[in-house]
């Protein structure tokens, strides 16, 4: 674990033995002790997300060239080729762009990265989801401890989209929004390979 995971796992815990000493004070009548622990908790939670989106804001975005592993635990994924897939819909004008991403398992035993998926991001700020059903094998399949496989994800994008860059994402509900400098966090510029389309 993570130092920012530590300072989130240390804050949540705070703050709930700050609610439950809020609802006992309550129960007991404590009007004035419930108000002081509410000030407290509220002020700590508001300090935490203050230094959240204020990291979030004056990190710099990161920029993970191809080839490169983005390590998530044992689970690494890295993009290892990207081109353009001719006439997947006939009479579309849309780009299909295929893009290769090698998934390693530098484990000892078969897992998956639970919730990871991948969109592309144009300079725009355009945002393009894969197809489904069109990625062969998806990016959180189990890869055997040692081992690795390839996911080759579809995105259909504007044929005017340029500066394509590919992200790796965790999905918009959980814990990583709430990690200081996580690359999913609120406000945090994200973690982006760029694909020279």
């Amino acid at each position: 674990m993570r130092i920012a995971e530590l300072l989130l796992f240390g804050v949540v815990s705070w703050c709930l033995i700050g609610a439950a000493g809020i609802a006992i004070s309550l129960m007991r009548e404590r009007r004035a002790e419930a108000l002081r622990h509410s000030a407290w908790l509220a002020f700590v939670a508001g300090v935490y997300l203050l230094v959240l989106l204020s990291v979030s804001v004056f990190q710099r975005q990161r920029i993970v060239p191809i080839g490169q592993d983005q390590c998530h635990g044992e689970m690494c994924f890295a993009v290892a080729g990207v081109d353009e897939v001719p006439g997947l819909v006939a009479g579309d004008d849309c780009r299909v762009v295929r893009v290769a991403i090698r998934v390693t398992n530098h484990g000892h035993s078969a897992q998956s990265e639970g919730p990871i998926e991948a969109y592309l991001l144009d300079s725009r700020g355009r945002l393009w989801p894969p197809l489904a059903g069109l990625s062969g094998n998806r990016l959180n399949s189990r890869v055997a401890g040692g081992s690795q496989m390839l996911s080759q994800p579809l995105f259909r994008v504007a044929k005017d989209a340029a500066g394509l860059g590919l992200v790796f994402t965790r999905g918009p509900w959980q814990p990583g929004r709430l990690v200081i400098g996580d690359t999913d966090s609120l406000g945090h510029r994200p973690t982006i390979v760029p694909l020279g389309r």
